[in-house]
């Protein structure tokens, strides 16, 4: 009997048709792509050098570059501008939360849900940016008996429709936005009636000025919303908190009541977050500034 060698290389030669060969092909390629995405997701801070990853894998230079160039257009991994190291991507981290809700940012965020829950007898958000979109994480439900249901825990509306998605639109530098806006204005032309790019624009830079984002009942009659943004330690947005309330209980002073305690909850996550990130350091800007927490914690 004929014996067959096996190899792995780029250049392996399978036996068989060539559906087959495809087919394993694709197979190694699926599998190493899932080595670089874990030996990546083993320094998630500061990411790694394209000559470490090399090194890690085994694979060679430009297998390793085709890979991660995939592996980036997914989403899944993105190369930091300043020190080119590769690192998790926002869509890895949006699957993991979503996949394991225990470790993430929804468990570092449910103490301070719970807080603003009970302290406001509201319902409390969590959500992040996926994309053109903003995805809602959590609802904590609040002890008062007149509740909103205007948003749910899975959904996904176009950023800037809603408290909490309008906060991370506004968190963005305005080169995102107006690429956003871009993408977005078809859809919220066609299905999001109040919620046209022009009109975002106008709620995005009131929610600038004041310091947090308002939602004045637009999505579903009589429930308004507030929210604000929150940082990882190098200036990018992680998600934001948001309450919702029916009009009644939305009035302009306790508007800014309720942006109290979320700017604490926020200053407590931001806290967190670098703590995580980088140990015993504030969170800074690129010029070396506290960053403020929520709307204000922009980039210089």
């Amino acid at each position: 009997m004929r014996s067959i060698s096996w190899t792995f290389g780029e250049d392996a030669r399978v036996p068989g048709s060539d559906e087959a060969r495809a087919g394993i092909s694709g197979s190694q390629s699926v599998d190493r792509a899932l080595q670089l995405l874990a030996l990546i997701g083993r320094e998630p801070a500061g990411g790694l050098p394209l000559v470490e990853i090399v090194a890690g894998s085994g694979l060679n230079k430009p297998t390793a570059r085709r890979l991660l160039l995939a592996l980036i257009r997914a989403g899944l991994v993105e190369q930091e501008p300043r020190t080119r190291h590769y690192c998790l991507g926002e869509e890895a981290f949006v699957l993991g939360v979503l996949a394991a809700r225990r470790h993430g940012l929804l468990e570092l965020a449910m103490e301070s849900l719970r807080r603003l829950a009970a302290v406001t007898m509201d319902t409390s958000f969590l959500s992040v940016r996926r994309d053109h979109y903003c995805v809602c994480l959590h609802r904590e439900e609040g002890t008062y008996p007149v509740r909103t249901h205007a948003l749910q825990m899975g959904d996904q509306h176009p950023l800037g429709v809603g408290a909490g998605s309008l906060a991370l639109l506004a968190a963005l530098p305005d080169d995102d936005v107006d690429r956003l806006l871009a993408a977005n204005e078809p859809a919220l032309r066609a299905r999001y009636q109040g919620f046209a790019p022009e009109i975002l624009r106008d709620d995005l830079a009131l929610a600038r000025q004041r310091g947090f984002a308002l939602n004045p009942g637009r999505l579903v009659a009589s429930s308004w919303g507030v929210g604000m943004a929150f940082r990882y330690p190098d200036g990018r947005v992680a998600g934001a908190l948001s309450l919702a309330a029916i009009d009644s209980r939305m009035a302009p002073q306790r508007q800014d009541e309720l942006a109290g305690h979320l700017r604490a909850e926020v200053t407590r996550m931001e806290r967190v977050l670098a703590d995580m990130f980088v140990p015993g350091r504030k969170v800074a800007d690129r010029a070396g500034r506290t960053i403020a927490p929520g709307l204000e914690a922009r980039r210089a």
